[in-house]
């Protein structure tokens, strides 16, 4: 029998207040574990001063206890006064909200924050019945935005049954893509490369042959991670992150409180060159998959990036038997070099009629153009052998 939930949502201002061990009996286990929402990867955003009020991340988790008192489903939910590091645009709804005289912010975003990776948002506990959870935790969610008199609420890079599950709660559904790698079972990165057509089999092995002639390449997991490494990495993040976003969203201490508190989950893959780091890119590891999320370097070598960030994690996902590669946000070129157009989804409540209908039209739009662009992309530009 599904455990009794009580028919009310609490709100907590740190992920702290629900606590370690009562947060992660909810994130799925095993092949379904994604570093993301864990506890320990939220805390060290909170702790670090990144994802906190001042920074426009104002936590409002909410939790769903059982009938003995215990929690039994949480959501990562955050008050936001902004939409930066987000990666889903609703840029210009606001602008057009703010322009017609609404007020956009704050808003309410479930995520984790300032990372552009599928995984579930509305987490239960085993024994739960999950659509009761959820019900409760999108409820709750939905009750929050009108008493913080907040003009919306998304939830962003949800599971695919999640997004459906908003969908059938009220929520405007949109879809948008990314690129993911797929491993059919491959014995080593020469095996992928034996289904890739000719030309893109020999352009692949050029860019690894130009990327290592004079670099050395350390794929670095665990306690081979020491804080030098965090300091190097750091300053490539820092120099990349400066350049593309004005100001980057992670600090110092975070990348410290990672290594320290989920070091076996992280993958930092780093380049030396005339014994001095030059470049790095940081991966976490799920249960199924490799993602990729942070890359920065100090000295440009060619192809280097392609090698780090794509290169590198499949070789990685081969080695560990994982089935999945996700290599971030946005980038038409890595089709070329395996990783194809993958859908990924969020749902948005916004609560004034007059921005949500032209919002709804739009999202109808843009769903049957991402579908049409997916498979246009796959066909015209994947690098692999036609059937």
């Amino acid at each position: 029998m599904p455990l009794i939930l009580k028919p009310s949502v609490r709100i907590h201002r740190r992920v702290s207040e629900i606590g370690q061990e009562a947060w992660d009996a909810c994130v799925p286990g095993g092949t379904g574990y994604n570093p993301f929402v864990a506890y320990d990867f939220l805390h060290a955003l909170e702790e670090s001063g990144c994802a906190v009020e001042r920074t426009g991340w104002g936590p409002q988790h909410l939790s769903v206890e059982d009938e003995a008192g215990e929690t039994a489903a949480v959501m990562p939910l955050y008050l936001k006064s902004h939409s930066q590091g987000e990666y889903v645009f609703d840029w210009s709804w606001a602008d057009a909200y703010e322009r017609a005289g609404g007020q956009y912010y704050p808003k309410l975003q479930c995520a984790s924050p300032f990372s552009p990776v599928t995984g579930p948002r509305l987490l239960s506990r085993p024994g739960v019945d999950r659509d009761e959870a959820r019900a409760y935790l999108l409820g709750g969610a939905l009750t929050l935005t009108d008493r913080l008199g907040a003009s919306s609420l998304h939830a962003t890079f949800m599971l695919e049954d999640e997004w459906a599950f908003a969908g059938g709660h009220g929520m405007l559904l949109r879809q948008d893509q990314q690129y993911h790698w797929l491993n059919n079972g491959y014995r080593d990165f020469d095996d992928f490369l034996s289904v890739l057509s000719s030309s893109h089999r020999k352009t692949i092995r050029r860019e690894r042959r130009d990327a290592q002639a004079d670099v050395e390449i350390h794929a670095l997991c665990g306690k081979e991670i020491t804080e030098d490494h965090w300091d190097a990495f750091f300053g490539f993040y820092m120099d990349t992150g400066g350049r593309k976003w004005g100001r980057p969203y992670l600090n110092r201490l975070f990348f410290s409180l990672l290594g320290e508190r989920m070091a076996e989950q992280v993958l930092l893959v780093m380049a030396r060159k005339d014994g001095r780091w030059i470049a790095g890119a940081l991966n976490l590891i799920g249960g199924d998959c490799i993602f990729g999320r942070n890359w920065g370097c100090v000295e440009d070598v060619p192809f280097l990036h392609f090698e780090l960030c794509y290169y590198q994690a499949i070789e990685q996902a081969i080695l560990r038997g994982l089935p999945r590669v996700e290599a971030g946000a946005q980038g038409q070129h890595k089709i070329s070099r395996g990783y194809l157009p993958t859908p990924v989804y969020s749902a948005h409540w916004i609560a004034d009629p007059a921005l949500r209908e032209p919002v709804r039209r739009y999202l109808d739009q843009e769903r049957a153009g991402v579908r049409e662009q997916i498979e246009y992309l796959t066909e015209e530009f994947s690098p692999f052998k036609k059937a």
